[in-house]
């Protein structure tokens, strides 16, 4: 017998805040679940890593898109940008706690779209 699957409740404490036009966690979660912000976390998941490094991981990102998402999830203090000051520059980016925090919460959700997607995709077609 197959089970059947359950609705998982928000909790109480925040379950009328999310929805509302002017609650800061729409923000957030518009920066952390772009296309890109999401693929930048779980490659920071890993460790540090350079500009360069990121760019090759994020396949298609535009060098400007790759700057504006870092600066997005710099000033959200999911990413620490750490500049050396050697010739030629060199820049390592990683995650803060809160960061790492958020990456764990990530991977599972990444890896069922991974899962799925194939499927999901065909069947919609």
């Amino acid at each position: 017998m197959e089970a059947v699957p359950q609705a998982v409740p928000l909790p109480l404490a925040f379950a009328d805040g999310v929805f509302p036009a002017g609650c800061p966690s729409r923000t957030l979660l518009d920066h952390i679940t772009s296309k890109w912000g999401v693929l930048i976390l779980i490659a920071l998941s890993e460790g540090e890593q350079r500009w360069s490094d990121l760019r090759r991981r994020a396949e298609g990102i535009s060098e400007k898109m790759l700057a504006q998402t870092l600066k997005t999830l710099e000033r959200d203090g999911l990413v620490s940008r750490n500049a050396q000051p050697v010739i030629p520059p060199r820049v390592d980016y990683s995650l803060t706690e809160r960061g790492y925090e958020l990456s764990g919460l990530l991977v599972p959700l990444v890896a069922w779209a991974f899962e799925n997607a194939e499927d999901i995709i065909n069947s919609s077609r």
